[in-house]
């Protein structure tokens, strides 16, 4: 590990990163508006439109994460050959994100979350979107785009959400490629291909996502049976580090034969979309720069809150981020080592 002295010294250093994101990638969309009455037609508020928006969402807002921590993301992923794949590919070239990895297919649509808002509140919620997974052909080329790209990256992320892009037979590919190149893996999951990930270097589940995956149940206050499942997706994958976020009860590490909870910090929650593309991106440059768990797992739990502060789907500030690490003394997780807490 490069020794660093400060933390503004790690921040520097992810500027000096290239991330490939690869996983599912979609378009956040969002209508705002006011609403004084209810439809006559149906018990519904009426939404009078004031402004639209798209946005980067899913593995292209996790890109969005990385190059605001000041590092080089490279995306790799499928998008439908249609009007809002333009759209998404729009958008990533206003934000100076490179497209050479993205794929066009004729046999897909472009994913879209749209959300309808009166002032702050989420009223309905909108998906277009295809589950399917891809063609074999489709699935060898983005191998073949992935292969190309991760010799110039640093760290993966694998970016999964379920829409297809990601199948057991690519990960397994793409897993090996990366550890033939000795390049660390980080994977943000969703249940389908939960237990498809063996090998990775951090698997970042949410305490759900386990749940599902393992197709386990316990109460949440429960420790011993949720440790008890950590372990259990530890072996299940042979991975070093299991890194669980807890929603307002903060993260959850295994790291080895290592456990910590790591609390949560005060936020007033405006909303939570996006926390997890931040999390697993902080996550990822730190994993790069081969830091200590404990402030891998301490930073990552201080990004994903500080979103949280936000309405909408938004990519984290770095330079707010360092001020809320340097005020709550982050750096002291660089020494943490053994140290179990309940």
């Amino acid at each position: 590990m490069t020794p660093f002295n400060s933390l503004g010294a790690i921040f520097d250093s992810f500027n000096q990163l290239t991330v490939l994101v690869v996983g599912d990638v979609m378009l956040d969309s969002y209508l705002w508006g006011k609403s004084t009455r209810l439809s006559p037609e149906a018990p519904v508020p009426i939404v009078n439109v004031l402004r639209k928006e798209k946005r980067l969402g899913g593995a292209a807002n996790v890109a969005l994460n990385v190059q605001a921590l000041g590092a080089t993301p490279l995306l790799c992923s499928v998008i439908g050959d249609d009007p809002d794949g333009a759209d998404l590919l729009r958008l990533m070239a206003e934000q100076q994100l490179p497209t050479d990895g993205i794929i066009k297919s004729a046999d897909r649509i472009t994913t879209v979350k749209e959300r309808i808002l009166a002032g702050d509140q989420q009223l309905l919620r909108i998906d277009a979107e295809i589950e399917t997974e891809l063609l074999e052909h489709e699935s060898a080329y983005l191998v073949q785009q992935y292969s190309k790209l991760l010799p110039l990256a640093d760290v993966v992320i694998f970016e999964d959400y379920d829409k297809g892009v990601l199948t057991a037979t690519n990960i397994a590919a793409m897993l090996e490629l990366a550890l033939q190149h000795d390049i660390p893996t980080v994977v943000d999951p969703k249940k389908k291909n939960f237990l498809s990930y063996v090998g990775c270097t951090l698997f970042k589940p949410n305490l759900k996502e386990l749940k599902e995956g393992l197709k386990v149940d316990f109460a949440d206050a429960n420790h011993e049976a949720f440790e008890l499942a950590a372990t259990i997706l530890q072996k299940k994958l042979n991975t070093q580090t299991v890194l669980i976020t807890l929603s307002e009860r903060g993260v959850f590490y295994l790291s080895g034969p290592v456990k910590r909870y790591i609390e949560a910090h005060y936020r007033t929650i405006s909303d939570v979309s996006g926390a997890g593309d931040t999390v697993i991106s902080i996550a990822a440059l730190c994993l790069a720069l081969e830091l200590p768990v404990a402030f891998v797992a301490g930073l990552s739990n201080l990004g994903g809150g500080l979103v949280c502060e936000q309405v909408g789907v938004v990519p984290i500030n770095k330079i707010k981020l360092l001020t809320e690490a340097q005020r709550t003394n982050t750096f002291q997780l660089i020494t943490t080592n053994s140290v179990v807490s309940n």
